[in-house]
C-alpha cells in the first residue's frame, strides 16, 4: 500500500492533481468555472463580494470555525478564472486563494480545500522529527487525532508555500509518513427528495390491510408500545438540514435536549432556506410526540436532540456533529444523508469520528448509528457498467461508495414498501444492515448544482407504494401548506424508523452496547423477501444467503414488538447473572449418513452453579440441510432441539440461538451448568453428507 501510493505521488507535476482519502489515491480535476477565497476577517464577506470579478458568490462553511469559512466565486467566463483569481489574491482583505477541485469520474462532485491536514508517522518517528517535518512545510500542529495511532492533525500556516493537497502528497512520499490527506470540504446531500403524492395514514407503525398494503408490511409498532412507548432518558440526535423544534409535535417536558445549529454557530436549529424541510420530516417519523393531535413517532417517550449540519462534509464538521452528539450523551444518532459524490470513502477522521461515537459514546457502550443506504439503486460499495445517464455523465465501469453507510460499525437501512417489496431507489450490498417500511420512487442520485439526474435506463413501470405521513414545517413553507407532509420517503425515511426502534430497545434495556443493538435488530428482523427483478438493472436480490443476509434487505425488516421484546428478555435475564463464561469447540466433525446416533462435538464447563441464561452459535455444512435435526444435550443428558429438518436445499447456516428466539431454551435455567455440553447433529435421510465445523456455548450463571 505504501509502495502504491509513493508511485502515485512522486511525479511532481501530479502533485496538485491527485487526492489522498482513506488509503486511496484519488484523480481530480480543476473545476473551470469557480474558485474560493478566505477572508482574514469573515465581517468583510459583504464588502469583499462586491470587489471581486466574479458572477456570483455562495458561502462554504469549514465546521463552524468562523474564521475559516470560504467564500465559493463563480465566473460567467472560464476564461477569465485566473483573471479573477489573481484580482483576488492582490486584495489585502483575503488570506488565500484556491482553485475549486472535481473527482475525476464523479459528476457535481466539487471538492474545497480547508487549511488542515492529518497525517499518521510510522511508530519510531520521535515527536521533534515529527515537528522538524511540520515546520518544513509550514504545518502547525493542532491535536493528535484520538483512535489512530500516530495520527495528528495539523494547520496549514501562512508559512506554506503550496496548498494541502500538494503538501499531503509530499507528506506521503516520506519514509516517515504512513498516511495523510487534507481536509476536503464536501456538499453533504439529503437521501431523499420528497414526492407530491399525499397519503393520510401512518401505515408504517401499524396497518390492518387496504389498498396498496400488503399482510405485516409495518414494523408492529403498537406491540412494541404495549412494553415502552421510549424513555426520555434515551436521546436521539437527528443530525439534518435544521429541524422545526417549535412544531406541536416536538412539545413536552424534557422532549428538546442539546439542541445545536452547527452551519449558524448558535443554539436554534430552525429552517432558514426555503428548502430547510427535510429535517423535520426525519425528526416526526422518529419521535413526534404522543400529544392527542398530530401524528405519533416510533419512539414518542424518547428526547429528540436536533442538530442542524453545516452541509458540508470536511472533516471538522463531521467531528463537530458526532463529538457533539456523544459529549451531550445521545444514544442514538440518526443520518439521514450521504455525500453529494459517486464514489465517496471517508477520511482517516471522519473514520474515526463515527467510530469513537459507536464505541466510546454512552459511557463506552457506544452511541447506536443509523445512516440511510442511499437511493440510487446501486451499491454502498461496488462496482457497475453504467450506460444510458443523460448527456453520459456517468458511462461505463464506475466505481460506486457511500462511505458513511458502508462504515462498519454504523447501521445501514436500505428501504422496503408497503407492499414489502424492495423501493426501487433503494441502495444495495452487503453493507445493508435492515431495511424499514418507506414509500416507493424512481431511483435517483441528488447531485448538488448540477440538478436531480434520473438514473438509467428508466423505469418505465408503475411502482406500486404508499408515501410516509410525517411533520412538516409549520406554516405555509416545507413540503405541504400544512403542518404535515403525506409523501415523505426514501431511504431518509427508513433512517429514522429504525433509529427509533434502537431508542425503544434501549429504553427497555440501557445497558447494551452499540454493537449489541445493531445485533439484536438483525437477529430479531423479519426475513420478507422478493422474487422479481429490479425494474431497473434487472437484479434479483431479494433472497437470504447461508447466514441469513440479503443485498436488499439486509438481515430483513424492522420489526419492533421482536426487538424491543428481546431486548427486555436480556435485560431480565442480566439481572440474575453474576457469571458468564463462553467456550468453543472448532474441530470438525464429520455428519455420518443416515445414522440415528449422528455426531456430537463436546465442550466441558468446569462451574458449578446454576445456568441462567445461555445462547448457542453453530457453523455447519451439508450438501442438504433438511436431512438433518440439531439440538443441545445438557450434562444430565436433557436434551432441546435447535433446528428441525425445516431448512430445506440450504448447504451452510451460521446461526445463534438463545432464550429471546428459542425460548425452549429454558428448559436448561436452573441446571447445574458443571459437566460435558454437547452440539448433536444427526442426519435422518441417505444421500448428502456434511460436516459441523464449529460451534460456542455461552452461559449466564447465578441465582437462576
Amino acid at each position: 500500500m505504501k509502495l502504491a501510493l509513493r508511485e502515485a505521488t512522486i511525479v511532481a507535476e501530479e502533485l496538485g492533481t491527485t487526492l489522498q482519502r482513506g488509503g486511496e489515491t484519488l484523480a481530480l480535476d480543476k473545476a473551470l468555472d469557480r474558485f474560493t477565497a478566505r477572508p482574514n476577517d469573515p465581517d468583510s464577506i459583504d464588502a469583499l463580494t462586491e470587489r471581486i470579478p466574479a458572477q456570483f458568490c455562495d458561502t462554504v462553511p469549514v465546521g463552524s470555525r468562523r474564521e475559516a469559512i470560504l467564500l465559493e466565486f463563480r465566473v460567467a467566463d472560464p476564461d477569465r478564472l485566473n483573471d479573477a483569481m489573481v484580482a483576488t489574491r492582490n486584495l489585502d482583505e483575503i488570506a488565500f486563494v484556491s482553485h475549486v477541485y472535481q473527482i475525476r469520474d464523479n459528476p457535481g462532485t466539487f471538492v474545497y480545500l480547508a487549511d488542515e491536514i492529518t497525517a499518521q508517522f510510522d511508530d519510531a518517528v520521535s515527536e521533534a522529527e515529527r515537528n522538524a517535518i511540520a515546520t518544513d512545510l509550514g504545518l502547525q500542529l493542532l491535536k493528535p487525532l484520538e483512535g489512530l495511532p500516530g495520527a495528528f492533525v495539523y494547520r496549514v500556516t501562512k508559512n506554506a508555500t503550496e496548498n494541502p493537497i500538494k503538501l499531503a502528497n509530499r507528506l506521503i512520499d516520506r519514509d516517515e509518513v504512513l498516511a495523510a490527506e487534507p481536509n476536503i470540504v464536501i456538499r453533504s446531500s439529503p437521501a431523499y427528495r420528497p414526492a407530491d403524492d399525499l397519503y393520510s395514514r401512518q401505515w408504517y407503525l401499524h396497518h390492518d390491510g387496504g389498498a396498496l398494503l400488503s399482510p405485516n408490511s409495518h414494523i408492529f409498532a403498537e406491540q412494541a408500545w404495549d412494553i415502552t412507548q421510549g424513555d426520555r432518558s434515551i436521546v436521539v440526535a437527528i443530525a439534518d438540514d435544521s429541524i422545526d423544534i417549535d412544531h406541536p409535535d416536538f412539545q413536552g417536558i424534557g422532549k428538546i435536549v442539546a439542541p445545536r445549529d452547527l452551519r449558524g454557530k448558535d443554539f436554534l436549529p430552525l429552517p432558514e432556506a426555503e428548502t430547510d424541510n427535510h429535517g423535520t420530516a426525519c425528526a416526526g417519523v422518529c419521535l413526534a410526540e404522543e400529544t392527542g393531535k398530530g401524528i405519533v413517532g416510533v419512539a414518542p417517550g424518547c428526547a429528540l436532540m436536533p442538530v442542524r449540519t453545516t452541509g458540508y462534509l470536511d472533516d471538522d464538521s463531521i467531528e463537530e456533529l458526532f463529538d457533539w452528539a456523544v459529549e451531550h450523551n445521545a444514544a442514538v444518532i440518526s443520518c439521514s444523508w450521504g455525500a453529494s459524490a459517486v464514489y465517496f470513502r471517508l477520511s482517516m477522521r471522519q473514520y474515526a469520528a463515527v467510530t469513537r461515537a459507536a464505541t466510546q459514546g454512552r459511557s463506552g457502550k457506544g452511541c447506536v448509528v443509523v445512516f440511510a443506504a442511499g437511493n440510487a439503486n446501486r451499491p454502498t460499495q461496488g462496482t457497475l457498467n453504467e450506460r444510458g445517464w443523460p448527456n453520459n455523465v456517468i458511462s461505463g465501469t464506475t466505481r460506486w461508495m457511500s462511505g458513511f453507510a458502508a462504515h462498519p460499525n454504523a447501521i445501514c437501512v436500505a428501504a422496503s414498501t408497503s407492499l414489502g417489496k424492495k423501493a426501487a431507489y433503494s441502495n444495495w450490498g452487503p453493507d445493508i444492515s435492515v431495511c424499514a417500511p418507506s414509500n416507493n420512487a424512481p431511483p435517483g442520485i441528488w447531485l448538488q448544482q448540477t440538478g436531480f439526474i434520473s438514473t438509467a435506463p428508466a423505469v418505465t413501470q408503475a411502482l406500486s407504494g404508499l408515501g410516509i405521513f410525517t411533520t412538516d414545517r409549520t406554516g405555509t413553507s416545507g413540503y405541504s401548506r400544512d403542518d404535515y407532509t403525506f409523501g415523505f420517503g426514501g431511504t431518509s425515511s427508513a433512517c429514522p424508523v429504525v433509529a427509533g426502534v434502537a431508542a425503544l430497545v434501549l429504553s427497555v434495556n440501557p445497558d447494551l452496547t452499540a454493537a449489541e443493538v445493531k445485533d439484536l435488530l438483525q437477529r430479531t428482523a423479519d426475513k420478507i423477501t422478493d422474487a422479481e427483478a429490479d425494474p431497473q438493472l434487472g437484479k434479483r436480490l431479494g433472497t437470504y444467503d447461508s447466514h441469513g443476509h440479503s443485498q436488499w434487505f439486509g438481515y430483513g425488516r424492522v420489526n419492533a414488538h421482536r426487538a424491543v421484546l428481546e431486548a427486555k428478555t436480556l435485560q431480565d435475564i442480566s439481572a440474575t447473572v453474576t457469571k458468564r463464561v463462553r467456550g468453543t469447540n472448532d474441530r470438525d466433525f464429520p455428519i455420518p449418513d443416515n445414522h440415528p446416533d449422528g455426531v456430537r462435538s463436546p465442550i466441558r464447563v468446569l462451574e458449578d452453579l446454576p445456568v441462567a441464561d445461555l445462547s448457542v452459535n453453530i457453523d455447519l455444512e451439508h450438501d442438504y440441510l433438511g436431512d438433518l435435526e440439531v439440538s443441545l444435550v445438557a450434562p444430565n443428558g436433557q436434551r432441546v432441539l435447535l433446528q428441525g429438518r425445516r431448512a430445506g436445499r440450504q448447504t451452510h447456516v451460521v446461526a445463534n440461538f438463545s432464550l429471546a428466539n428459542a425460548p425452549q431454551l429454558a428448559k436448561f435455567r436452573g441446571l447445574s451448568a458443571e459437566g460435558t455440553w454437547y452440539l448433536e447433529a444427526i442426519d435422518l435421510a441417505p444421500g448428502d453428507t456434511g460436516t459441523l465445523k464449529r460451534w460456542q456455548l455461552t452461559l449466564g450463571m447465578g441465582n437462576g
